[in-house]
């Protein structure tokens, strides 16, 4: 059976997501570029070259379909554009970025299928209210977290509206370049 991990980055020590348009999310790329870019993330790149699928919710698509197809030169974007992409959105009625399907049905229903699907794992973008509807039905197995050694008082509460005692167990915490800290836990069964 699959795993579905939640990929999230630009997370505050302080618990938000950078929104864009703001010196948090300013920081955050600028600390990536200062560090190589990207495509100095070995980890990240076989994590998302070797996933089945990518899920995400509408506004997340949104935002990386308007950017990764035309995007050559970041490392992501072939894989994104070859790869398997699953938007789940009861309001989207097309998808142009190739190999997207939208997925309309009860979200537990299509899931448990396409955890069915094999071994391995599936990442899962978001947004916010995908992973938080997720949580809510238990069905995330794994948070891939970048924590970056920032606090802001703007930008989205991750950990909002979920599940009261969802437990997690910490697989690896990895310091990366920059006082990044790479946080990867499991949901603990």
């Amino acid at each position: 059976m699959q795993k579905l991990v939640a990929l999230v980055f630009n997370y505050s020590l302080n618990g938000l997501l950078a929104d864009p348009d703001t010196d948090f999310w300013t920081y955050c790329f600028d600390l990536l570029d200062d560090h190589g870019g990207p495509d100095h993330d070995d980890e990240s790149i076989d994590l998302l070259q070797s996933a089945s699928a990518h899920v995400m919710g509408r506004v997340a698509y949104e935002g990386m379909a308007e950017n990764m197809p035309t995007a050559v030169d970041h490392p992501w974007s072939p894989i994104l554009n070859a790869g398997r992409k699953l938007v789940f959105s009861k309001t989207l009625q097309t998808a142009d970025w190739e190999n997207t399907s939208i997925v309309s049905g009860d979200t537990a229903a299509e899931v448990d299928a396409l955890r069915q699907e094999g071994d391995g794992h599936i990442i899962v973008w978001g947004g916010v209210t995908m992973w938080r509807s997720l949580m809510q039905l238990d069905l995330l197995d794994e948070f891939r977290i970048s924590m970056y050694p920032y606090l802001t008082s703007t930008g989205t509460l991750l950990f909002d509206d979920v599940p009261e005692g969802y437990r997690l167990d910490l697989v690896s915490s990895t310091p990366s370049t920059g006082g990044l800290l790479e946080l990867h836990y499991r949901r603990h069964r």
